[in-house]
């Protein structure tokens, strides 16, 4: 059931045909193997505070669910705790709204710890606003202590506080997280290795392109949120430099606020890409309202035009899905895209205009490394082995005496350990920088 369209003239955005939300709706819930045995669109000129609609289209479907023997409903809209427990009081049945449905999603695909972490939180305080006073075995209350008299801690109240000591136990175990994180961002800053994040709208075919160009074996299926836990590997450009390239999490429309909040840790890998690859289904009708929405929680995240131009970032946007477009539609974004520096059309699913993309990552990024030429003596086995740790080593020249020649690429901080642990040869780099100067 759809009421979407309603709440999105309300809050006066773009809308949405009904029939791709409720498309959509479906596919969520095809993504964790419900049954499927009637689906319908309700235009809704007001919504009704306890029910969400009237009492004439109440009944109406209490009929359609009865005759199907439906044992849930899943509303594509944001129910208030009185309206679910109505509907389900006057269906006989268990219903889910949008955010409840993408939470039971989110818990089959993370595979990760962290992930995890992140969909009991998330969870959690979806939960805690269910907690409502008509639940009859909410009302009962515990004893009192004694001679201290009162009624005693409400069974509502007892529930809403272990929900809370264990939002807040999560919030501390994520914190933990959350640092690691800064400290691997740290570790990566080091490295002479920009960052670039692919984003998009869930089932555009990140993780397909994730594959086709790492050859991770990312899982990827024609399911909405088919993975959830980010991927990081690192790849090799056409120019022989190195990138890491993460796979983050799809978007959707109206994901809920807190849903974001606790993946923040997750999405906010985002934020540190030198480049962010937006990758768009190009097939999809409402590619342009997708897009739309990507952006809406890229901007929540902090990543909007101003910070990318202060933080020199850039974004570019691969149209995918060529192989599902008419030959002439795809003819024509193919044309777009090479008269735009910053689109490339591509089917990451044929591997079509995946040299482009390679091409295009290489011209837009840079990196803060130092290149310098260096001179290792045949003895000198322990600093060979330090440079392929921690520098981008780009060409390697083995001489007939043992020594080895190389061209690497340092971050600062790798270049200062580089001249604390060996001298002698950041010594004889310094004077090859001399003699090539001159």
């Amino acid at each position: 059931m759809k009421s979407a369209e309603h709440d999105a003239r309300r809050k006066g955005v773009r809308i949405r045909s009904a029939e791709t939300q409720l498309d959509e709706a479906v596919g969520l819930a095809l993504a964790i193997d419900l049954n499927i045995v009637g689906r319908s669109i309700v235009p809704l000129q007001n919504v009704r505070p306890s029910t969400l609609v009237g009492e004439g289209k109440l009944e109406e479907l209490k009929g359609e669910i009865a005759a199907l023997d439906v044992e849930l409903v899943v509303v594509d809209s944001a129910l208030s705790p009185v309206q679910q427990r109505n509907l389900e009081r006057a269906w006989k049945v268990k219903v889910v709204d949008r955010t409840g449905l993408i939470l039971e999603i989110f818990g089959e695909r993370a595979n990760t710890r962290e992930g995890a972490l992140q969909v009991e939180l998330a969870h959690l305080n979806y939960q805690k606003s269910r907690l409502v006073r008509s639940w009859t075995h909410l009302e009962r209350q515990r004893g009192g202590l004694g001679f201290v008299g009162g009624p005693g801690e409400t069974q509502i109240e007892a529930d809403r506080r272990m929900l809370q000591e264990r939002i807040t136990k999560l919030e501390r175990q994520l914190e933990t997280v959350k640092r690691t994180r800064e400290l691997h961002r740290k570790t990566r800053r080091d490295a002479p290795y920009p960052v670039v994040a692919l984003v998009g709208y869930t089932n555009a075919g990140k993780s397909t392109l994730f594959n086709r160009v790492t050859e991770a074996g990312v899982f990827a299926e024609n399911l909405l949120f088919a993975t959830l836990d980010p991927t990081m590997r690192s790849i090799e450009l056409p120019s022989g430099r190195k990138v890491i390239l993460s796979d983050t999490v799809g978007f959707i429309s109206d994901l809920p606020t807190h849903l974001v909040a606790a993946f923040r840790a997750t999405l906010e890998e985002v934020l540190e890409a030198q480049l962010i690859i937006h990758v768009r289904d190009a097939s999809h009708e409402e590619t342009e309202i997708q897009k739309a929405d990507v952006e809406k929680v890229l901007a929540s995240l902090g990543v909007t035009p101003e910070t990318m131009s202060a933080n020199d970032q850039h974004v570019l946007e691969v149209l995918n899905k060529l192989d599902r477009l008419p030959a002439e539609q795809a003819d024509a974004l193919r044309n777009m895209a090479e008269r735009e520096e910053d689109t490339v059309a591509m089917s990451a699913l044929t591997g079509e205009g995946v040299e482009t993309l390679l091409q295009r990552i290489d011209d837009l990024v840079t990196d803060d490394a130092h290149y310098i030429a260096v001179e290792l003596l045949a003895d000198e086995g322990e600093a060979l082995a330090w440079f392929y740790r921690n520098s981008d080593v780009r060409e390697r020249e083995d001489r007939e005496d043992g020594s080895v020649r190389l061209m690497v690429g340092m971050a600062p901080a790798s270049m200062g350990r580089f001249e604390k642990h060996f001298p002698d040869i950041a010594r004889r780099a310094g004077e090859l920088l001399g003699e090539a100067a001159e």
